[in-house]
């Protein structure tokens, strides 16, 4: 029997009409919507018509387990926002326009049509950059705006290139018959917007939505979540707007802000009691969270006293700051604590490898939780290429990837011929190469090979529908990638030697996918894969201490967590500190750092700091101060840097060559040209701090910036 608090029973008891669960970090969300299932599929609601969605591969994993450990009914879906589309475009395929084997485009796979998509349009990838356009293309789709729509209001000459980029960019998916992460959310709002019988058959079906991390939604999930929900209103979502971290992602904070306005009879249930932390790590976060003005009023209440205090250690440089931090971690080791439940938050991937460093100066284990690198291994990417092609014939991104890996003598020429051909016919290269006789500019021999070719692919089809890690095993041995891996590997040991390993792992990967579903099958497994994330990655029984951002950590928990980088510039970044709803995000993310957090919390930061090949002095981020948590010298420090009219404090010498004064145009080798913004004269370690036209301000250490008056 589980027991439950009043808040938590309240929100668990709650049966129809709409519900908005305002869940504090650590206070039970996953336990109240479980519960929920249980209350709802006891009060005679079918499994059947109950709908629970959730961010994470691991999320979903991990309420599917309570579910099962509560010994209820099967038939309950839990899954992603992004698995559910799947599964709802693959049925309604034909009302969405789409093939129902589509391929999903990883980001490589996108930025290699968006590449092409941009030479399409005569445009210079210079001017519009492939990684620029292809965030500006998802940003558009997320707030639910198409190709048609954004041509309409287009009218400068930057907006029109990026509509031509745009409708080159969707032609190309659709020649492929593949769809972006992107496009699995905009085509089911859109299918749910556009079609009342759709829309109707999933209210009937799905009587009962559960979202959890509403805060996190960007307006294709909103319009999803409402779409499943508008015939009944039995929606219930569960979030924390002070965790909303992903606005760089289309996430939109007003959704859940707003849930009361677009659903005027809902009850509103807060969860604030804190099962996780100790009372003086939620102190911490509350006290850094009141500056924030986007919030719903509430309040951490702590159900474990404090614990050991919390400050901030100022180090000499990043070096410093990653040795203390493992001399640290050995000090809580040999104090008995686990390596499983210590870990490392930082605000960038780059500051990882200081800190990689001193684990390993210090024999200690760790674990970087990125998990999508794995996938984006030229060998992994080989293998699902083959996968790829067996479900989605159409996808001539992934035949050009193996058509001639290994080598079987395909070059590039035979390819540009097969893909002139392929265009005449309006057809793909797979089909391309099933009708290789008739092509006329190719080689007898070249026909031969792609017969072989061909033929080999047509037997690996017949085995998609049942055990995938099977097939696996055949394509990696009778495709020769298996032999190509393990030559390389022959003559190049220390480079190589690990590919053949990391196939058999994702080979592995199947293996267990195969054991835990029912009716495997490779277009299932190959959407699992392909909407993995970096928390999917995290080993929680590894052994090992855990590295990872903040946004990685989001969702998990560690008895022992250091928190490193608190500069200004680094946590609050330099992209947000000059923009309100930027700043606002950027204290969620360290509430959401220190939340993680149950019995100690260890921030530092450095006085020094090499960005970009260049040694910065920096600023102690003014979080620091806002929660109160700074030490005594480096508050006397800030104060000195920061005192009214600083600029004007000094005498400037018309001789001197150090001084910058305010405004000076300069130049800097890396950053471009710029403005000073402040001059902070220290002598030897004098500080400049350039606004550059690329928008970045940045600390420069004087004698290490090599700048340039204008």
């Amino acid at each position: 029997m589980i027991t439950l608090t009043g808040s938590q029973e309240k929100a668990v008891s709650h049966k129809d009409g709409p519900l908005l669960i305002i869940a504090g970090p650590g206070s039970g969300k996953t336990r109240v919507i479980t519960s929920r299932i249980a209350a709802l599929i006891s009060s005679g609601v079918r499994p059947y018509n109950i709908c629970a969605i959730t961010f994470t591969n691991k999320a979903a994993d991990a309420m599917r387990q309570r579910v099962l450990d509560m010994s209820l009914p099967s038939g309950t879906h839990i899954s992603t926002f992004h698995s559910l589309c799947v599964r709802i475009l693959r049925r309604y395929a034909d009302r969405a326009s789409i093939g129902s084997t589509f391929s999903i485009y990883d980001d490589a796979d996108q930025k290699k049509c968006v590449k092409e998509a941009i030479k399409q349009a005569d445009l210079d990838t210079k001017s519009f950059s492939p990684q620029k356009m292809r965030a500006v293309i998802s940003r558009l789709k997320n707030n639910l705006e198409d190709v048609t729509s954004f041509q309409e209001r287009s009218s400068e000459f930057f907006t029109k290139c990026v509509a031509r980029i745009y409708k080159n960019y969707q032609q190309i998916l659709t020649q492929n018959n593949a769809l972006d992460f992107d496009d699995l959310l905009l085509k089911t709002a859109f299918l749910l917007r556009d079609n009342s019988d759709v829309r109707d058959e999933l209210n009937n079906r799905f009587q009962y939505l559960l979202v959890d991390e509403y805060q996190d939604t960007n307006q294709a999930q909103y319009q999803i979540a409402r779409g499943l929900s508008i015939a009944h209103g039995n929606i219930c979502v569960t979030g924390d707007p002070d965790q909303s971290i992903y606005a760089w992602r289309g996430a939109d904070i007003s959704n859940i802000l707003a849930f009361e306005k677009d659903w005027p009879e809902a009850t509103v249930v807060k969860l604030e009691k804190n099962f996780r932390s100790t009372a003086n790590i939620l102190d911490l976060a509350d006290r850094l969270i009141v500056a924030n003005k986007q919030r719903k009023l509430k309040k951490l209440v702590p159900t474990i006293p404090p614990g050991r205090d919390i400050e901030a250690n100022t180090l000499e440089d990043e070096q410093a700051e990653a040795e203390f931090i493992a001399e640290n971690i050995k000090k809580l080791v040999d104090n008995g604590a686990n390596l499983d439940e210590i870990a490392v938050f930082y605000r960038v991937n780059s500051m990882s490898r200081t800190i990689e460093e001193a684990c390993v100066h210090n024999k200690i284990p760790y674990q970087i939780v990125r998990g999508v690198e794995f996938y984006n291994r030229k060998e992994i990417r080989d293998m699902l290429a083959y996968l790829k092609i067996l479900v989605n014939p159409e996808d001539d991104v992934a035949l050009t990837r193996i058509i001639n890996t290994p080598a079987r003598g395909i070059g590039k020429t035979s390819l540009d011929r097969m893909a002139a051909f392929a265009r005449m016919r309006n057809s793909s290269l797979y089909d391309a190469a099933k009708q290789a006789e008739q092509i006329e500019t190719l080689s007898k021999s070249l026909k031969a090979k792609l017969a072989m070719f061909v033929d080999m692919i047509e037997r690996f089809k017949t085995d998609i529908n049942g055990p995938v890690a099977e097939l696996m095993q055949r394509v990696f041995d009778e495709s020769k990638l298996r032999n190509s891996l393990e030559t390389v590997a022959a003559e190049e040991a220390h480079s190589k030697a690990s590919a053949v390993e990391n196939v058999e792992e994702l080979i592995n990967s199947a293996f267990k996918y195969d054991t835990v579903t029912d009716e495997p099958n490779l277009a299932d497994y190959l959407l699992q894969i392909a909407l993995v994330s970096d928390t999917d990655a995290y080993d929680p029984q590894s052994g090992r201490a855990s590295l990872m951002t903040m946004h990685a950590a989001k969702g998990l928990e560690f008895d022992n967590v250091f928190i490193s980088g608190l500069e200004q510039g680094l946590l609050p970044h330099e992209r947000s500190v000059d923009d309100d709803k930027g700043l606002e995000e950027e204290r969620r993310l360290f509430f959401v750092g220190i939340t993680r957090a149950r019995k100690t919390l260890n921030i530092s930061l450095a006085r020094y700091r090499t960005v970009h090949g260049q040694t910065m002095r920096t600023i102690p981020s003014q979080f620091l101060f806002e929660a109160d948590i700074i030490a005594e010298d480096i508050r006397q420090e800030q104060e000195q840097l920061y005192e009214d009219d600083f600029s004007q404090a000094f005498d400037y010498s018309a001789n001197s060559t150090a001084a910058f004064s305010k405004g000076q145009a300069v130049i800097h080798a890396k950053f471009g040209s710029g403005r000073v913004k402040e001059f902070h004269d220290l002598g030897e370690n004098s500080i400049v701090v350039v606004s550059f036209n690329t928008g970045q301000t940045k600390p420069l250490m004087l004698k290490y910036a090599n700048l340039t008056k204008v």
